[in-house]
């Protein structure tokens, strides 16, 4: 790698000084094409945590039989310089190289290529066999050393015309070959290209580098309001403190909290969605004004924002990054109703049409009207809404619904509250169409929830993590995958029982690097739905208050942080792009790697999907692929159930049942069989 002010400054001397249009200039001959990775032809930028490397691909090749050289040069956003890499060749005229990215921020990244003339001229020569080619291509050699000490610094150019000089002195073919074909010479030389040709891919590229949450991380949900120490009580920030041991011994990185702002009253909703509250029901957080205020304030009964800076920075001492909610939308009694009509839209009766999901209705919430003549001054109050929480120390925000306000409006905002704050994290909580999904995870959010909430399967599991995984997609789509939300209780956990909650958490934390729970609903297994049918719990705690028996014998909070404590020993398990699948011949099983050569680190996981019955099967493992020799025995540690087997060869036997083991979580560790074995493995 080297910095080419130099190149750079001559490159800009080079562009359209003859006055020729470069896309017609028949002297730059080297083609570039199928960069990877790039999103909608560099229209969006790629996705990377801090530390990550960016591998980069591409075609690179020219007319004719001349030798082509490629640099993928790369810089933070803002540098004036370029760092450049030379790139290397495959096969089939592909090349690549990769930068690391170190710090947060913008990276940009580009491509050059142009034909070799001195790279060309040797290759040809080692061919030539008559004494007067081997002569003339001397000269020629010479002349192209002679050039590129032109370039050359000044120690590199005197050698590199001493030996111009010396190629003119040779008289004998023979040792023509021998001096030509000194590496030092050939290295010295293609130091200092000619590159007045060169083509350069016609935009640059950009990675956004986020920190490592964003790649990697477990998410627990809770409402403040219900960690009080009664049903009675209206929970508060201090309260929040007090759950933080809890949240910590889970092996939680980030405690989310629904809406912290005042509560609207008018047409507030009651226990299990009633449109007739009673006079003490607090209502949803997410009807969210009144006249203690709106998004910038905080509800009285939670504290105040002393006591919110003060939670913040009780959670970071425990290494817990506190999230907030951002949802953009508005009581009837929201002062900006009153200040700022304008930003919302009239019936003819003189009413605001309240938000509405069919089937769903949020008789409590109206919504902005984006098209309003007061667009800009709309963008500019719900961005210094972030802004304001982000000054307060907030980092992580998740976005109710994002698929509901224009594109546009989400780009620009992002972009400025990263410009200020660039390790900011957004998750996208749009569960809508795919196509709306992957167009908000490219204008700039971090992270998006996903459909796993409802793929059950084995063949729903494969195909929808291969496509979140293994595809071109993962280089912007982060997936947040949750079992349940607050506002989802799907059906599966509702008929599963205990083994379900088990299985399903199983998946969520080992398929996808980042996961998330709505607790302590899921840790305590709640399933009750409101209604037949509902995907709604029963006694929502969006609209009441809970109290929650966290000691309770049958919680799943030790299984949960055993299994957080897997996902942070094991760096496989922090990688979406190490998944493998794995075949076993019974479709009510799942099985998949989480592999990382590199760390010498492989997570294999089994799980049965069916919660009530015992299910086996032979399992399939790709030895070479995993680095395990023919003929070798190996050990699988369970590091879920405990205990340790001996296998040997691809295939090997599996029995779980959901009463007692739902799924093993393997180590795998390459071994040797020794004759006193059998008595350890029993």
């Amino acid at each position: 790698m080297k910095k080419t002010a130099a190149a750079r400054a001559a490159a800009a001397a080079r562009s359209n000084a003859d006055g020729v249009c470069r896309e017609n200039d028949t002297r730059l001959r080297a083609i570039i094409e199928q960069v990877q990775p790039q999103v909608d032809a560099g229209r969006f930028s790629i996705k990377r945590a801090v530390g990550e490397f960016v591998l980069v691909e591409a075609d690179v090749f020219t007319d004719g039989h001349d030798a082509v050289r490629a640099v993928l040069q790369y810089r933070k956003a803002g540098e004036p310089g370029w760092t450049e890499v030379e790139m290397s060749a495959l096969v089939n005229d592909r090349w690549r190289a990769g930068f690391r990215v170190e710090q947060l921020g913008r990276y940009e990244y580009t491509l050059v290529a142009w034909t070799d003339h001195f790279l060309t001229w040797r290759r040809e020569f080692e061919r030539r066999t008559d004494l007067p080619d081997i002569m003339l291509a001397l000269q020629v050699g010479a002349h192209l050393l002679e050039s590129a000490a032109e370039r050359a610094v000044a120690a590199d150019a005197k050698r590199l015309r001493e030996s111009a000089r010396a190629w003119l002195q040779v008289k004998d073919p023979e040792s023509a070959r021998e001096t030509v074909l000194e590496r030092d010479v050939t290295e010295l030389a293609t130091r200092y290209p000619d590159r007045r040709f060169e083509s350069r891919l016609e935009r640059v590229l950009s990675v956004i580098v986020d920190p490592p949450l964003a790649n990697f991380g477990a998410w627990y949900e809770l409402f403040p309001r219900s960690t009080g120490s009664s049903a009675a009580a209206h929970g508060t920030f201090r309260d929040c403190e007090a759950r933080l041991p809890y949240v910590e011994q889970m092996g939680f990185d980030i405690v989310y909290l629904p809406p912290i702002h005042p509560v609207g009253r008018v047409r507030r909703k009651g226990p299990n969605n009633t449109l007739t509250p009673g006079p003490e029901d607090p209502g949803s957080p997410w009807a969210i004004g009144a006249k203690e205020g709106g998004h910038r304030e905080i509800h009285p009964q939670l504290g105040t924002l002393e006591d919110f800076k003060r939670l913040v920075a009780r959670a970071r001492e425990r290494r817990l990054e506190i999230a907030i909610d951002i949802a953009f939308q508005c009581a009837p009694d929201h002062p900006w109703v009153e200040a700022h009509p304008e930003w919302y839209r009239f019936r003819p009766d003189g009413s605001v049409q309240y938000a509405e999901n069919p089937p769903k209705k949020y008789q409590d919430i109206y919504p902005f009207d984006f098209e309003t003549e007061a667009w800009q001054s709309l963008q500019k109050e719900l961005t210094g809404v972030v802004l304001y929480w982000a000054e307060q120390g907030v980092r992580i925000f998740r976005v109710d619904n994002p698929h509901t306000k224009p594109f546009p409006f989400w780009e620009r905002l992002i972009c400025e509250v990263k410009d200020r704050y660039p390790e900011a994290i957004f998750l996208s909580e749009a569960f809508t169409r795919p196509k709306v999904m992957h167009r908000l995870a490219k204008l700039g959010f971090t992270q998006s929830y996903t459909y796993f909430t409802w793929r059950n399967t084995q063949h729903e599991l494969r195909e929808y993590f291969t496509e979140l995984c293994l595809t071109p997609s993962r280089e912007y789509f982060r997936p947040n995958v949750w079992p349940n939300t607050p506002d989802i209780l799907p059906e599966y956990l509702q008929i599963g029982g205990r083994a379900a909650f088990m299985t399903r958490v199983v998946l969520a934390a080992t398929l996808s690097a980042s996961y998330g729970i709505y607790g302590p609903a899921f840790e305590l297994m709640e399933h009750q739905p409101r209604e037949p049918g509902s995907e709604e719990y029963r006694d929502s705690e969006k609209y009441q208050i809970r109290h929650w028996d966290l000691e309770r014998s049958d919680s799943l909070a030790p299984f949960i942080a055993r299994l957080n404590q897997i996902r942070r020993e094991h760096k496989c398990l922090q990688r979406n792009r190490s998944l493998r699948w794995l075949n076993i011949d019974n479709e009510q099983m799942i099985a998949y790697a989480k592999v990382l050569p590199e760390a010498d680190d492989a997570i294999v996981v089994v799980a049965n999907l069916d919660p009530y019955h015992t299910h086996s099967g032979w399992l399939e493992l790709p030895l070479a692929e995993l680095g395990i020799e023919p003929h070798r025995s190996y050990r699988m540690d369970d590091l879920l159930g405990g205990g340790s087997y001996l296998w040997d060869g691809p295939r090997n036997f599996v029995r779980l049942d959901p009463h007692g083991t739902v799924a093993h979580v393997f180590l795998l560790r390459k071994h040797v069989r020794t004759e006193h074995e059998f008595d350890y493995f029993m």
